[in-house]
């Protein structure tokens, strides 16, 4: 029987409670790792505290509030110096990536995720001596590609390219030949399939706290 590790990028939000329950659900052995990186709404991390005991996961807060200084040009990590975009028309969403947008924060939360990830894949393969054909390591984040940010980093070749990536650049892929799997569920789902989908797994909505 394989062993399924799985970890979570966990914010507090509905998105990640969402992809968080199902990942649960399908019995994954899941650590949740909620990132503190100076966002405007630290409330999110009480609610990923909470969601986190609820659905008994294994949960990890780091702080990397410096990642504030470095991805400063954003108005979730300066919101003194940039005004939230109000009113945005559809084709300015289409065309426009807004100030919202973190300089790649995606691609460091992952990074971050699979280097926990891939350590807790090590220990069991190194230390507890499961066969790397008995492995799975699984990243699920909650990257929607439909809410109209037009982040790049929310979107589905992003994620296809950064299995590559992470399957070259870490020791469980070259050594032991275990890739990193990338799930990204709700990536095409609307806002409204997203709830639905949310009270169809009974995932704990009454303790999210929306991003912005």
């Amino acid at each position: 029987m394989k062993k399924r590790l799985g970890l979570v990028l966990l914010s507090g939000g509905l998105d990640s409670t969402t992809v968080a329950t199902m990942a649960r659900r399908e019995g994954y052995d899941l650590l949740a790792l909620t990132i503190h990186y100076g966002q405007t709404h630290v409330r999110e991390i009480d609610a990923a505290k909470e969601i986190a005991w609820l659905l008994q996961l294994r949960h990890r807060v780091v702080d990397v509030a410096f990642y504030q200084e470095l991805a400063w040009y954003s108005a979730l990590t300066q919101p003194e110096r940039f005004a939230l975009p109000a009113d945005r028309s559809v084709a300015e969403m289409a065309q426009d990536i807004p100030i919202t947008y973190v300089p790649l924060r995606n691609t460091f939360f992952l990074t971050l995720g699979a280097a926990l990830l891939e350590s807790e894949a090590l220990h069991a393969i190194e230390t507890e001596h499961t066969a790397p054909s008995d492995l799975e390591a699984t990243i699920f984040i909650a990257a929607n590609a439909l809410d109209y940010s037009g982040y790049p980093d929310c979107r589905p070749e992003f994620y296809a390219a950064a299995v590559e990536t992470l399957r070259l650049g870490s020791k469980l892929g070259t050594q032991y030949g275990v890739s990193f799997q990338v799930r990204t569920p709700i990536i095409d789902r609307t806002k409204a399939d997203i709830v639905r989908l949310a009270v169809e797994l009974g995932a704990p909505l009454h303790l999210t706290w929306s991003c912005y």
